[in-house]
């Protein structure tokens, strides 16, 4: 498979680690937007993967993705892109005739999660985006549903080919002394910057009201109202714009605790009191129940904290951010100690990119957190800040502006994640060539005449 092998003796490590890294997403914006420009889609099938298939769209869709990542144009590009996508076809092939699987939960999770995504980056309402695709939204949902489990089992396939995979400091070198020096990517500025969280802890009266306000929502359901128009007008969880509140039907350990215990709990048909998750506040409605599976509705409400509750936060922060800057203790270790960012707290509050390290591109950080340094001088710690968190709670923190580099051209000293991230990643891909090499004869595959020029199958 030719045309998948990288080209690092004439590619640039910036080409290298943005292919590697392109997510090959199965309903693309780039058919929505020809969609609504056209009133529909010319699209046709370019591969074939005994039962799967690959669509013209898909191929445009993820060359439009590496186009806006910042890639010159390239044909090569194309056809690596074709190649990925008939190779992920091919891991879901083999992936049931290996009897690989993935949960319906994680299925579930994960097209919730595409779905707010689409919805909230297309900036499209519900009716609008049913217009776009011509269908309903419980249509786009069911069939994003099924691509995703694909996309999904593909992934788990290629993390069991791939996941003795590792490489050494002296691979990284000769992958990196390969890449001629006019091909070297040059980086604008980098920081290196960390946080310390502080969820503001809720009130119990804000928590009483809260419970109240889903009590009254109850007894308009019980009075007849429709569970899914009151969802969507009230709950707080942000799939409910496409599923009314429904939850699918799912197995024991999929949800949390209290939200399955909840569950096995009341009686088909039957609506819960209020009851509390790590998410907040919820009612339930069993929908139906068999074994140790069961299908559920939810309203889900967040009791939102008061002014003292932020101030308490601030507070907090304030006191750590003087213990550090006395240097009592440590900004590392005050953020493993004290903060609630999960994502963050365990690298010592540091924020990282892509391949792991804490260098981060001034033009891949949040705009909050970047005009937040812009006025900073390297070595300050900020006043805390209040903010919301990606999971929508009112939070404060405070950020550690630790170091600037000054733009450069990629080298080992200050690139080796990178360099490592893209070493690690080209090694992987060889892996798979040789996977594909292999398993292809246990498949039919079939590419389009067009494409006879990527080589894919010779």
């Amino acid at each position: 498979m030719k045309c998948m092998k990288m080209r690092s003796e004439t590619s640039s490590l910036k080409f290298i680690s943005r292919l590697t890294a392109v997510v090959l997403l199965t309903i693309s914006f780039w058919s929505v937007k020809a969609q609504e420009s056209t009133g529909f889609v010319v699209d046709k099938i370019i591969a074939k993967v005994d039962n799967y298939i690959v669509l013209k769209s898909e191929l445009e869709g993820a060359y439009q993705n590496y186009l806006a990542d910042g890639n010159p144009p390239s044909e090569d590009a194309k056809c690596d892109l074709l190649g990925r996508l008939i190779v992920n076809k091919l891991l879901v092939a083999k992936a049931e005739i290996d009897s690989v699987v993935v949960s319906d939960a994680q299925v579930d999770q994960n097209t919730t999660s595409r779905m707010n995504y689409i919805l909230q980056s297309s900036g499209s309402s519900p009716d609008q985006l049913e217009k776009i695709y011509g269908k309903s939204l419980d249509d786009i949902r069911l069939e994003l549903r099924d691509q995703i489990r694909e996309q999904l089992l593909g992934q788990q396939m290629q993390e069991n080919i791939t996941k003795e995979v590792t490489i050494t400091p002296s691979e990284v070198k000769r992958f990196f002394n390969k890449i001629p020096t006019d091909s070297l990517p040059y980086y604008d500025s980098d920081v290196e910057i960390g946080q310390i969280v502080r969820v503001a802890k809720v009130s119990p009266a804000q928590k009483e009201e809260t419970k109240a306000r889903l009590m009254d929502i109850r007894s308009r359901i019980l009075a007849g109202e429709n569970f899914a128009e009151l969802a969507k007008k009230y709950s707080e969880d942000p799939s409910v714009v496409s599923n009314g509140g429904e939850m699918g039907t799912v197995g024991r350990g999929a949800m949390v605790p209290s939200y399955e215990a909840m569950a096995f709990k009341i009686k088909p048909g039957e609506i819960s009191t209020p009851f509390e998750s790590p998410f907040g506040f919820h009612i339930m409605q069993l929908i139906s129940r068999r074994g140790n599976e069961y299908t559920s509705r939810h309203i889900l409400m967040n009791p939102p904290p008061s002014e003292k509750d932020i101030v308490d936060a601030e507070r907090f922060l304030d006191s750590i951010r003087t213990l550090i800057v006395r240097d009592s203790i440590k900004f590392e270790k005050a953020a493993k100690e004290f903060s609630d960012d999960a994502q963050t707290k365990g690298r010592g509050g540091y924020f990282s990119d892509m391949s792991g390290g804490a260098k981060i591109s001034l033009k891949e950080i949040d705009p909050v957190v970047y005009f937040t340094i812009d006025s900073m001088k390297v070595g300050n710690i900020s006043k805390p800040i209040v903010y919301r968190t990606d999971d929508g709670k009112s939070a404060v923190r405070i950020i550690y502006f630790k170091k600037k580099f000054s733009p450069h051209q990629a080298n080992l000293k200050e690139d080796w994640y990178r360099i490592q991230a893209a070493a690690l990643a080209e090694k992987k891909d060889k892996i798979l060539d040789k996977w594909f090499q292999k398993a292809r004869n246990d498949v039919f595959i079939n590419v389009d005449p067009l494409f006879k020029g990527c080589k894919i199958l010779d």
